[in-house]
């Protein structure tokens, strides 16, 4: 019976920079969540993304330290060449739009110090500690020059993380009002958002669950001809939004309204302005992404 049975599993925890790194974010993660929830007073659904942005992050790490300490990366469903940098991009992304969001919408106009604001203060604090501690996480694992990696440690990689979370910022300024239903041009401007998130999200997809050699043609040539595809798209996105929003010869309001002033967080037209910026900088993350997609050498293994 003894030797029927599997052997155990043997724990192994070696010490290394991108350990720390991991173990700091959770932590960090951690903290910045636990007091939020202790006594923050989080009291609309801003709040809530905020929780679930250090939450998700302190999740996900605390699994991978788990997977790596008991050495079950070759029983994962995923890649785990992908994996880890892939979700260490999304956690540093995340924590940061929670460092911007948190204080903009629960310190703000608050004066005075007292239980709920000194909580709100150490949530934002640890959310930066979070993020800085995320970002030394992929600065160590990404592939240097020369290095072979797999697809998601390499720039490109990297950069389709950023396009996918740019558009889903977008995703939530655009409908919370709806702004995109003005002409056929605004329209069109939310066509490219869905298409080049679709694409991006998709090629993030197959390499963590590591089916890219199952597409009926290169992998490398359908990179560099979306690159190219989603930098005309998105420039014309990002020259048409800002004509039919801000000019007032086609329907657009040029100066920010007074109203904005006393309004807590972003109005509608501080979002308009978001989606104008948010649209450069992508356009500027799929122009970068292909300039190094087609300077990237892919090897067969």
């Amino acid at each position: 019976l003894l030797d029927s049975q599997e052997p155990i599993m043997p724990v192994v925890l070696r010490s290394s920079p991108l350990l720390w790194a991991r173990v700091a974010a959770m932590v960090f993660a951690c903290v910045a969540f636990s007091v939020a929830l202790y006594g923050a007073s989080l009291t609309h659904g801003t709040g809530d993304w905020c929780v679930f942005c250090w939450s998700f992050s302190f999740v996900g790490t605390l699994l991978i330290i788990l997977v790596e300490m008991f050495g079950l990366q070759t029983r994962a469903p995923v890649s785990w060449k992908n994996f880890p940098i892939t979700f260490g991009c999304y956690a540093s992304l995340l924590c940061l739009s929670a460092s911007i969001i948190f204080p903009l919408y629960f310190l703000k106009g608050y004066a005075g110090r007292n239980e709920m604001i000194n909580c709100r203060i150490v949530s934002t604090v640890f959310s930066c500690l979070a993020t800085i501690a995320y970002l030394s996480e992929v600065s160590l694992s990404k592939a240097r020059p020369g290095e072979v990696a797999s697809y998601m440690a390499t720039a490109p990689g990297l950069l389709k993380v950023c396009e996918t979370f740019v558009a889903c910022i977008i995703f939530v300024f655009i409908s919370e009002p709806i702004s995109y239903n003005q002409n056929a041009a605004t329209k069109w401007c939310l066509a490219v958002y869905c298409i080049c998130f679709i694409l991006s999200a998709a090629v993030i997809v197959m390499c963590v669950g590591d089916c890219t050699g199952c597409l009926p043609f290169s992998f490398a040539r359908f990179l560099s001809t979306y690159a190219l595809l989603a930098v005309g798209l998105y420039l014309s996105a990002t020259i048409i939004w800002p004509i039919y929003k801000f000019d007032n010869k086609h329907g657009g309001q040029s100066h920010r309204p007074n109203s904005c002033g006393s309004s807590i967080g972003l109005c509608p037209w501080d979002k308009l302005l978001a989606i104008s910026v948010l649209s450069a900088l992508n356009f500027i993350l799929y122009l970068a992404d292909l300039i190094y997609s087609a300077r990237l050498v892919f090897v067969n293994v």
